[in-house]
């Protein structure tokens, strides 16, 4: 029987002080910690689906608030980046290296680079979603973007992981689920076509030409907390409040094609379709493309390439955005960009929120199944939470929105329900 040394003896007798039940969750002694148990892959889903729901609220507050998609991303890349690097050298270093499980800065010289380029397209893929969705907030809303992507998620990316996983899942629970989320992008459709009416009725009641909206001075206020400079406070939900943000906000969208955020929201859907597969292939090599002999990628070192190959990409793209911006957003440089302060720590604060939270989603999948993980896509139901509350959407709306909005919800709780009771065990 192997010897544990003082420290480990010290820990565990740490641990076993704290009330917590916590048999199960990881495996430890001289192994690097990994999430086992189903338990543990839940509670990392649920803490992941809450730091995903929130980060976008942050990145739509700074863009309400007149800064620009360039900065914000930049700061944000930054720090989703850290999270992943943090992730890696502690867990990934934990226990000692394994020839079947090497820790992280092993694995960093053996030859898995088949694995390796599959984390990285899969950090691609998710660098050019969250771009797009960055746009598509501001055309579309917090709302209803997080839903039609996160259905498409689901559609799309769940059953590829189901059968990547070797049918872990509970096919009979797991599809009802899916299904959820397919009549969930319906009534999401709906009340944003419904909204919308709602604010054009709002609009049109004051007679107010949204063509002829100016931008405001630096010095409006804050129209998330209602307020514009020493002008009357604007309640939210109303037409002064809608022409209030419009005047703030880095993106202008009144007067502009809802079906242009439609389209970028359907495109980032697809996109974010295709992370995860890829990181599963990533981490269990489903395709045999590792030579023999060598092991599978762990979790956190999947996941550290993964975030490089998405912060080089979004690296490259806003700064060329910097120049040469898109949807009409205004142009500016990297000097501006790196004395630009205002807001910074709430995009440093984004990145660390989705980097934790999809190191945390693909923990729990490494242990229960990738497809049940994607129950993490139930984040509208938090984005919508902050939307409501630090937004104002849908405020003084119409009934039928507020019935379609209930509906859309309802399904979204049953949806993240279903599929996490689908979970599965990996076998080793």
């Amino acid at each position: 029987m192997k010897q544990m040394g003082p420290l480990y003896m010290t820990f565990s007798g740490f641990l076993s002080l704290i009330p917590l039940p916590t048999e199960g969750i990881y495996s430890s002694g001289l192994k690097m910690y990994l999430v086992e148990s189903k338990g543990g892959a839940i509670a990392c889903m649920l803490l992941a689906l809450s730091f995903l729901g929130t980060w976008p609220a942050i990145m739509t507050l700074l863009e309400r608030r007149g800064r620009l998609p360039q900065h914000t991303y930049l700061d944000y890349t930054i720090t989703n980046l850290l999270a992943a690097v943090i992730i890696a050298l502690t867990f990934g270093q934990i226990g000692s290296s394994t020839a079947e499980v090497p820790n992280f800065l092993t694995q960093l010289s053996q030859d898995n680079w088949p694995c390796v380029l599959f984390a990285m397209a899969g950090g691609v893929v998710l660098s050019l979603g969250n771009l797009s969705t960055q746009y598509a907030w501001a055309f579309v809303g917090l709302s209803v973007t997080e839903v039609i992507t996160s259905s498409i998620t689901v559609v799309i990316g769940t059953t590829l992981n189901y059968f990547l996983d070797d049918k872990i899942n509970k096919a009979e629970i797991l599809f009802p689920g899916v299904g959820c989320f397919l009549i969930a992008v319906c009534l999401a459709s709906a009340v944003h076509s419904s909204n919308a009416a709602d604010n054009k009725a709002k609009l049109m009641a004051q007679g107010i030409d949204t063509s002829v909206v100016k931008e405001a001075s630096p010095n409006n206020g804050d129209p998330e907390n209602g307020s514009s400079g020493t002008a009357p406070k604007a309640k939210f939900g109303t037409a002064d409040f809608l022409i209030e943000v419009e005047k703030r906000r880095s993106i202008k969208v009144f007067g502009k094609s809802t079906l242009i955020g439609l389209v970028i929201t359907f495109f980032a859907g697809v996109c974010f379709s295709l992370f995860s597969p890829a990181f599963n292939l990533a981490t269990n090599d489903q395709w045999h493309t590792l030579k023999e002999g060598v092991p599978h990628l762990v979790v956190y070192t999947a996941f550290f390439y993964f975030s490089v190959s998405c912060f080089v990409l979004a690296l490259i793209l806003n700064i060329i955005f910097l120049y040469r911006p898109v949807m009409d957003a205004p142009k500016s440089t990297l000097r501006a960009y790196l004395s630009d302060w205002n807001g910074r720590g709430w995009a440093f604060l984004a990145g660390l929120l989705c980097g934790f939270g999809n190191g945390l989603q693909f923990m729990g999948g490494q242990a229960a199944g990738y497809a049940a993980a994607d129950a993490v896509q139930a984040l509208p139901l938090v984005s919508t939470f902050w939307g409501i509350v630090l937004f104002g959407e849908y405020r003084k709306s119409s009934r039928r929105t507020y019935i379609l909005l209930g509906s859309m919800l309802f399904m979204f709780i049953a949806a993240v329900g279903v599929l996490m009771a689908s979970s599965g065990h990996r076998k080793d």
